[in-house]
């Protein structure tokens, strides 16, 4: 894959993280919790309504959560950006070492909670970040 392709499906990826993680985090205000609220129903199955996010503790660490997630999509999209284009080894170390430790820590931490079906959902965001780092990027050639 070259390496302007890996760079856009990178960079796809860190928006969908940072997007993902901006929601998680406005659920923290509980007028806007709704589609966190509904997604986490489904996940932790039965879906029954059950999930209110009511607490301040829960909201507390959306709050985190999502900003923690929005921050490493930020870092992951100048990974993919800048930083590939001068390091692109280096990037990609660093983007794979961070995909992978999330993800085990992550899976581990959902089947932890009851929520297996989490863990597999993160199988969808650790092959936007992995497959098209699976090999270094081919050089790029000049027309």
């Amino acid at each position: 894959m070259q390496l302007t392709t890996q760079q856009k499906w990178l960079k796809t990826g860190a928006a969908i993280v940072i997007g993902f993680g901006l929601l998680v985090a406005v659920a923290a205000l509980p007028t806007l919790n709704g589609p966190v609220r509904f997604l986490a129903d489904a996940i932790l199955w039965p879906f029954n309504g059950a999930e209110t996010f009511a607490r301040p503790e829960t909201r507390l660490m959306s709050a985190i959560g999502g900003g923690v997630m929005a921050g490493w999509g930020l870092a992951l999209w100048h990974l993919a950006g800048e930083g590939m284009a001068r390091a692109p080894e280096l990037a990609r170390r660093i983007i794979l070492a961070s995909v992978w430790v999330w993800f085990v820590v992550d899976g581990a931490g959902s089947i932890a909670a009851g929520a297996p079906l989490n863990a597999a959902l993160n199988l969808g965001f650790l092959a936007i970040f992995v497959l098209p780092l699976w090999r270094p990027a081919a050089p790029q050639t000049v027309a």
